[in-house]
């Protein structure tokens, strides 16, 4: 029996990824499922295990370069509301995986809770957040976790926190198939005070990154003590364009889509400022954006 007669009223054919994506390019998937609660997730990512159906999860779609080509085997996409739960105990704040981190932010702010206002204007959901260790330069999600809920490839579900969690720059020890849920240690301060540097950030933020367009998240991780968009930028890359995929002229990082753009577009663009900076810095820029 195939993935589709096993879970027919969840799973379909042929989905275009490209709507799923920010940047609005790639191929489509053989397989698109949306579990409707965790359990109904457990039970398919055990067939998956048992049946060698290749897996991939997909978040908001933030920070995900496909190939025009597309994906074998089925993506995974939490559109249940079971999965975008957002509570707040005390001074913890607890949030499924398929929750917008902003809308995570603002419970935070409304309870009072300061910490995650550092993350204000970053894109996606909590789990691909937790999983890249989302932040900005006044800080990271990592150092809020104080637990997350995780499904293996073999459809094992457990806890894992203290030791088992590890953070650093845009990087995560969570390497289990699915993130179901996070749990973050909060502060309370002052809600006007709060608000004021969110405030303070997000203008920052749309002063400097192209907001109004097709784009993902930054494209390179920053080297140490060097951004990389400086490094683009000062190769005279700024607006640099192939096909329908540029490089923004307000923040080098950020690559953006026009109407007809492809994921071969990109894939060039990014080469092409990947070999500049080599050749002009000798840096050896890493990938931040993830590629299916």
């Amino acid at each position: 029996m195939s993935l589709q007669d096993e879970f027919p009223e969840i799973t379909r054919a042929a989905e275009p990824l490209a709507p799923h994506t920010w940047l609005k390019v790639g191929g489509p998937a053989e397989l698109f499922a949306t579990p409707r609660d965790a359990d109904e997730l457990q039970r398919l990512v055990k067939y998956c295990h048992a049946n060698d159906v290749p897996m991939h999860v997909l978040g908001g779609g933030s920070n995900l370069l496909v190939h025009d080509e597309g994906v074998k085997g089925v993506v995974i996409q939490f559109d249940s509301e079971a999965f975008r739960k957002i509570e707040i105990d005390g001074t913890v704040a607890r949030a499924g995986s398929a929750a917008l981190l902003s809308h995570l932010i603002s419970a935070s702010v409304r309870a009072e809770l300061a910490g995650l206002e550092t993350l204000a204007g970053i894109p996606g959901t909590v789990g691909g957040a937790l999983h890249g260790n989302a932040g900005t330069r006044s800080g990271d999600i990592g150092q809020f976790v104080k637990s997350v809920t995780v499904l293996t490839a073999k459809g094992d579900r457990f806890v894992r926190s203290g030791d088992e969690l590890t953070f650093s720059y845009r990087t995560s020890s969570i390497n289990e198939l699915v993130i179901l849920e996070g749990e973050f240690q909060l502060q309370p301060d002052d809600p006007q005070e709060i608000i004021r540097r969110m405030r303070k950030l997000w203008i920052t933020k749309k002063a400097s990154q192209p907001l109004t367009f097709q784009t993902a998240g930054c494209i390179f991780k920053n080297p140490r003590g060097i951004a990389a968009g400086s490094l683009i930028e000062q190769c005279g890359l700024k607006g640099t364009r192939v096909g329908g995929a540029e490089i923004s002229d307000r923040h080098a990082n950020f690559f953006v889509t026009h109407e007809g753009a492809t994921a071969a577009d990109l894939f060039a663009l990014i080469d092409k400022a990947h070999a500049k900076v080599a050749e002009q810095f000798g840096v050896d820029l890493e990938l931040e954006v993830e590629i299916w």
